[in-house]
Formats: structure tokens, sequence, C-alpha cells
């Protein structure tokens, strides 16, 4: 499905504000209702490769595909599909949220949390978390990042 076709299938939008365009002024009556994109074949997407640069691999040998559904036009908010296959690595993070669609991996935030995730869990790291992450499993997830 291409960026295109999910676009065609969200509500009309004001692109400043990424808000519905009929939504209402501040302090007005709420905004029509949340939507749902569904995206067939997420599970098994064709998905490009990633390479990780080594300094971040801390043991296996862990591969990363991905692929960018839409990106807005000022390349600040990135909506796409990734993968990891088992292996633990580290990474610093940007502002994501994402759900998992398949796979487990146990993310440890630097000086915070140890998060378990797996198949429907959404999570949220922000920019500048420092993570290790140990994929138990070929974890694949859909995110949403804003640069």
């Amino acid at each position: 499905m291409t960026a295109t076709d999910l676009a065609a299938q969200a509500p009309d939008t004001d692109e400043a504000t990424a808000a519905p365009a009929d939504s209402p002024a501040v302090g007005a009556a709420p905004a029509p209702a949340s939507f749902v994109v569904n995206i067939p074949g997420i599970a098994d997407a064709d998905l490009e490769p990633e390479p990780l640069d080594p300094d971040q691999i801390v043991s296996g040998e862990p591969e990363v595909t991905g692929k960018v559904l839409w990106e807005s036009p000022d390349g600040k908010q990135i909506r796409g599909i990734w993968q990891i296959t088992p292996g633990v690595v580290t990474d610093t993070e940007a502002n994501e949220l994402f759900v998992v669609v398949s796979g487990r991996a146990t993310i440890e935030v630097e000086g915070g949390s140890v998060l378990e995730v797996g198949p429907g869990d959404a999570c949220v790291l922000r920019e500048g978390d420092r993570t290790q992450w140990t994929v138990h499993e070929t974890l694949r997830k859909a995110y949403h990042i804003s640069l």
C-alpha cells in the first residue's frame, strides 16, 4: 500500500495542524472521532535492508529491515514498518510511538525502565533515550516518529 493509498483512507486534514479539516476551533465542540487505517499485509510486507552500524551490535547477528509508508513534507513526521531479527543492539531514540505487530523484545532504557514488548503492545520512546534492545523473536513494529 502506498502513502497515497493511506492518505485516501484518512479523513481530509489541514496540513498545518494535521487535524481533520472539519475540526472546530480551539474551545469549540470536540473534533470528530479518531479513525483507523488498516494496512493489509503489514505482517508480511516486503521490507528493505537498513544496515546497523556495527558499533550498535552488542551480540548476535541482528539484521534490520524497514519501509517508510509516509513522511510529512517537512520530513519531521515519519510512519512506517521496521523489523529486527534476534540479537542485542543499542540505540539512541527519537520521539516514537510504535505498536508491535509480531515478535518479542526487552528494551532497557539507560537510567530508567525495562520494557517487555510483544504483539499488540504500544510503546513510547523519548528523544535522546539511550536503549539496549534484546530481541528474543524477530520483532516487527508499525511506528510513528516525530523529529
